[in-house]
């Protein structure tokens, strides 16, 4: 067996020295839900000490779950708001606009994929040739998608 030498850690790449917070873009998270389908969570801006910064407003983020015919749907959306009061009474409204762009981007998406060429012989990923599975040729019915 031979001996192999490592790099010690000081000297390879650390993809986590580049990692810097913004201090000044804190904020402290609340969560508020009525245990049924409504949650918010209001983030109140801080400076880097924790005390409140009344310079930047409060954000507030609508969040529930719709159920799909795929399953679990997970919708969040901002809700303009200036107190928590104001957020609950804008949620079911601001549900609604998160569908509506999420249905509609769904639109687009299938729109996208009608317009797709299929060319004859390339298969899915470049998998062309007489059909079959393994050796040569690629997957049966051959088709490729061309964007």
């Amino acid at each position: 067996m031979g001996l192999t030498k490592e790099t010690p850690v000081s000297e390879q790449s650390n993809p986590l020295a580049d990692i810097a917070v913004d201090t000044e873009n804190l904020y402290r998270e609340e969560t508020f839900s009525d245990l049924k389908v409504a949650s918010i969570r209001r983030l109140t801006p801080v400076t880097a000490e924790g005390l409140d910064d009344p310079s930047r407003p409060t954000l507030f983020i609508g969040e529930t779950t719709l159920m799909s015919a795929r399953g679990p749907l997970p919708i969040n959306c901002p809700i303009e708001a200036e107190n928590l009061t104001a957020a609950f009474a804008a949620f079911p409204q601001a549900v609604q606009e998160a569908v509506e762009r999420l249905m509609e981007e769904a639109r687009e998406l299938q729109r996208q994929e009608a317009n797709r060429i299929v060319v004859p012989g390339q298969g899915p990923g470049g998998m062309g040739g007489m059909g079959g599975m393994g050796g040569p040729g690629g997957m049966p019915g051959g088709g490729g998608i061309i964007t």
